[in-house]
């Protein structure tokens, strides 16, 4: 008797079922007759789509099975001595994802995740309580760069750090590798200038306060780092209030919910280049973005791609309502901190070999007759003399502050496009913009003694920093306080007499506008020395739901350990750049959250609400 001929259809079905080991009920969802269906579906309503959206492999659907749903809840089950994450989904998310969306998924690890919800059937409603699910994320990708001091597929979280009240924080890591090799292989031509080629593959996640992933970012669908309109590097993460994430890359802007699936992703306008930075949704519903210009005349003649200068205002259809054109509103000749820089870290152009190293009036006054342009310190459009790494906009005046990092200035500009005031040293402005310095004063309102670049009573200046923020929950129309990241290279307009003497703060001002003065309120960062020293990136930035400032010193440890330091310092630095995320009550000098990321190239982070994102 010939056995294959009497395998039947019906009988291999069952086979298989078996041979996976799963019930045949399981294996088929659908009707009586058409295709066959044979997904699984281990619970009362729909199958488990992980990663839904192609970028978000931490997450999952749960989907309806052809359900009406409503009154949902996730509660992703904690490792032992985990962190719990739980929230309630609204019924438009429901409606989206035509089912529960998961998030949190532990990586590379069998989750169990519990929902309750109300199933809508033929006009009756049935409640299911704390079902249960299994479900396997895998590890975490990241590729591999050609550095040798890569490991590990994504960062190494340390826990100092965190106190009870902070415990159900969850942070968004914007981070990034070094540049690989396939990487920052073309420039812009017609016109030169520009920064095109600064290109670092993204590192982006989230991270509980036990220091372990539970999101992460897997952009090879929307990025190609090969491609020049599909790469550059992802910054300027914000959570808007609708709970949607905004950011940029390169020549794109783009804004993602939490699962991954996209509400837009954008070129930018055809007269501007090079995002990068900064990216702020503002309260009247545009987008400010950090760009250049793709194409300015200077008034010598040439043309050129500016750099890092020029701030693009779109609206909800991609429509540029508005530019601040930075080098006709301040001074793009203005020296005296571009000849102070390090040049081993103009920001992210990073050279260890230049370390140390300044520029003379002599090297930048020959630019312009060699015309040399692009991704450069020097002064003159064309070249790197703004970095603007951050904006903010100010609804009670309709304006933007913006942390202008190659002038180690922090400049409030007017809808009228004037500037309003500067908070920097007064070295170095000419008419008019000198007369827009904020002027130091004490707690009593008391002008402080200031020669050159130094001033009494404990005030200092930011050097080259990163975020400038208005604390809009404490602030008023004329009285405001910013927050801000003091990268503090060029410290006092001068390079220390040793390395190992440079340090960062994270500082809040309180600005008087209309008497403008400024006070220094609040600082850390000197007191952790030279190993808490971050020569570019971080953030400060106040966060309202739990009245802290959240801080992220972003590159510590970029240029390893400096030789002139001595063993007993030596022993105290870290090997290798560990980006310290600190939060602090408001007031206070000791951190309530202290997490430390090894091996990490830091940008920003910032806690993450799921409630803003599932439940409103």
């Amino acid at each position: 008797m010939n056995i294959k001929a009497k395998i039947t259809p019906v009988a291999l079905a069952i086979a298989l079922a078996a041979g996976f080991g799963l019930p045949a009920a399981v294996q088929a969802s659908g009707g009586g007759s058409g295709p066959a269906v044979t997904y699984v579906a281990p619970g009362q309503i729909g199958e488990i789509v992980v990663n839904p959206y192609k970028i978000a492999p931490l997450t999952a659907v749960i989907k309806n099975g052809g359900y009406q749903l409503k009154d949902a809840t996730v509660r992703v089950v904690p490792k032992q001595g985990g962190q719990e994450i739980s929230y309630k989904v609204t019924d438009t998310l429901l409606r989206t994802h035509a089912g529960i969306p998961v998030f949190g998924l532990y990586p590379d690890y069998n989750n169990t995740v519990e929902v309750s919800y109300t199933i809508v059937d033929q006009g009756q409603e049935r409640r299911v309580e704390k079902e249960q699910y299994r479900i396997y994320a895998p590890a975490v990708y990241t590729p591999v760069n050609g550095s040798m001091a890569q490991h590990h597929n994504m960062f190494e979280t340390e826990v100092v750090k965190v106190d009870p009240e902070f415990k159900d924080r969850l942070y968004l890591i914007n981070n990034f590798l070094s540049t690989a090799p396939k990487q920052a292989r073309v420039v812009w031509n017609n016109p030169t200038g520009g920064a095109l080629e600064w290109n670092y593959y993204p590192q982006n996640a989230i991270i509980d306060t036990t220091g372990e992933v539970r999101w992460y970012m897997f952009v090879d669908p929307i990025y190609d780092p090969e491609t020049i309109y599909h790469s550059g590097i992802m910054m300027g993460f914000h959570m808007n209030q609708d709970g949607f994430l905004t950011f940029g890359y390169g020549q794109r802007y783009a804004k993602y919910d939490l699962m991954g699936r996209e509400v837009f992703n954008r070129r930018l306008p055809t007269g501007y280049a090079d995002f990068s930075h900064a990216l702020d949704p503002a309260q009247n519903g545009h987008l400010f973005l950090r760009v250049s210009s793709s194409d300015y005349r200077r008034p010598d003649g040439k043309r050129v791609h500016t750099v890092r200068d020029v701030i693009a205002e779109v609206d909800q259809n991609g429509n540029v309502v508005d530019d601040f054109r930075l080098f006709e509103i301040l001074d793009p000749y203005r020296d005296v901190v571009i000849k102070t820089l390090d040049q081993g870290a103009v920001c992210l152009n990073i050279d260890a070999s230049q370390a140390g190293k300044t520029l003379s009036a002599e090297e930048l006054a020959a630019m312009d007759k060699n015309d040399t342009f692009g991704d450069i310190p020097g002064v003159g459009p064309g070249r790197n003399w703004a970095h603007v790494n951050s904006i903010d906009y100010d609804p009670t005046d309709d304006s933007i502050i913006l942390s202008v990092r190659n002038q180690s200035a922090v400049v409030k500009i007017g809808r009228d496009h004037q500037v309003k005031w500067i908070l920097a040293s007064p070295e170095g402005w000419r008419s008019p913009w000198k007369d827009k310095v904020l002027k130091p004063v004490n707690a009593s309102g008391q002008m402080l003694k200031v020669e050159g670049s130094t001033c009494e009573g404990g005030f200092d200046w930011t050097w080259t920093q990163h975020s400038a923020f208005r604390v809009d929950e404490k602030s008023t129309k004329d009285v405001i306080y910013v927050s801000v990241f003091d990268n503090g290279d060029g410290r006092g307009m001068e390079q220390p007499a040793l390395p190992n003497m440079k340090y960062s703060r994270a500082v809040v001002y309180k600005i008087d506008q209309k008497k403008m003065t400024v006070q220094q309120v609040w600082e850390f960062g000197q007191e952790r020395g030279n190993d808490w020293y971050s020569p570019v990136t971080s953030l400060a930035k106040y966060q309202a739901d739990k009245d802290s400032v959240m801080v992220y010193s972003g590159s510590a440890g970029l240029f390893g350990k400096p030789s002139a330091m001595k063993p007993e310092e030596l022993a105290k630095m870290t090997k290798g750049v560990h980006p310290y995320l600190m939060e602090f009550k408001w007031g206070e000098k000791e951190p309530a959250v202290e997490i430390k990321l090894n091996d990490a190239m830091g940008y920003q982070a910032f806690p993450f609400n799921l409630q803003e994102a599932f439940e409103q």
